[in-house]
């Protein structure tokens, strides 16, 4: 029976937003936030969290959750959970970002879905709505081939109106194909392990982005479109907003 886990790398450090996890939300950790979420929206998945500092891992053993220390100099989360997994011993392995506290079940079963389907890794995708949003390098854009596989993910706008330039609007974004790329992800094991041993990529390295190791090296890359709201935790703005989707 194949068996789907869970597991949630947690760093620390962070250089936009210092200690972001441990940083409170009407009085509790945002890490807590997501835990709750996670455990809430998606019961059926064992959930781990693959952390690197005893300060995350007291916060989340405290509230009742597993979790397990990893080595402080992984480069990615994605070799924060191949580490982990290693413990776990899950076939198919789904990624939440530790700072998104919105996910929800829906998006959480179309990637463990896309594994099923045979994809060696997975990952979602929304529609860009505001050309604000558009241009923020901060909110990573995906294009797709028509059968949903990702062609490259990057901080630069994609596509590129090469008539329109600088003048396009939240028309244009929302008519053509602009997608936002979310930080959930989802793995079989064997290419969890593969990774693992991959040297960084040379456009992973430009862009900081991990999962063009992935694209450079061959493997293909399985998007689902979601429309669920979501709040990435990036900046002390965010989680502001945060808080005030809370009430």
């Amino acid at each position: 029976m194949t068996t789907t886990a869970i597991i949630v790398p947690c760093r620390l450090e962070s250089t936009r937003f210092p200690r972001k996890l441990l940083h409170k939300i009407k009085d509790r950790p945002l890490l807590l936030w997501v835990a709750e979420r996670i455990a809430r929206e998606a019961p059926e998945f064992p959930l781990w969290f693959a952390v690197d500092h005893e300060l995350l891992r007291e916060c989340v053993v405290d509230a009742g959750f597993q979790a397990i220390m990893t080595d402080p100099a992984h480069a990615s989360g994605t070799d924060r959970i191949a580490q982990a997994n290693r413990t776990v011993r899950a076939d198919h392995v789904i990624n939440v970002q530790a700072d998104e506290p919105l996910v929800t079940g829906a998006q959480l079963r179309a990637l463990a879905g896309l594994l099923a389907g045979g994809a060696p890794m997975a990952t979602l995708v929304t529609p860009f709505r505001r050309v604000v949003d558009f241009y923020n390098t901060n909110q990573v854009k995906v294009v797709m081939r028509r059968d949903g596989r990702a062609l490259y993910f990057s901080r630069s706008r994609m596509p590129f109106s090469r008539d329109l330039g600088l003048t396009i609007d939240d028309a244009w974004v929302q008519s053509n194909p602009c997608y936002k790329h979310l930080g959930l992800y989802a793995y079989q094991a064997d290419l969890l392990e593969k990774f693992a041993k991959l040297p960084p990529g040379r456009y992973e390295v430009v862009e900081k982005l991990e999962q063009l190791r992935v694209l450079e090296n061959g493997y293909d890359i399985a998007c689902a479109i979601t429309g669920d709201p979501t709040i990435g935790v990036d900046t002390r703005e965010d989680a502001k907003k945060f808080e005030q989707w809370l009430g």
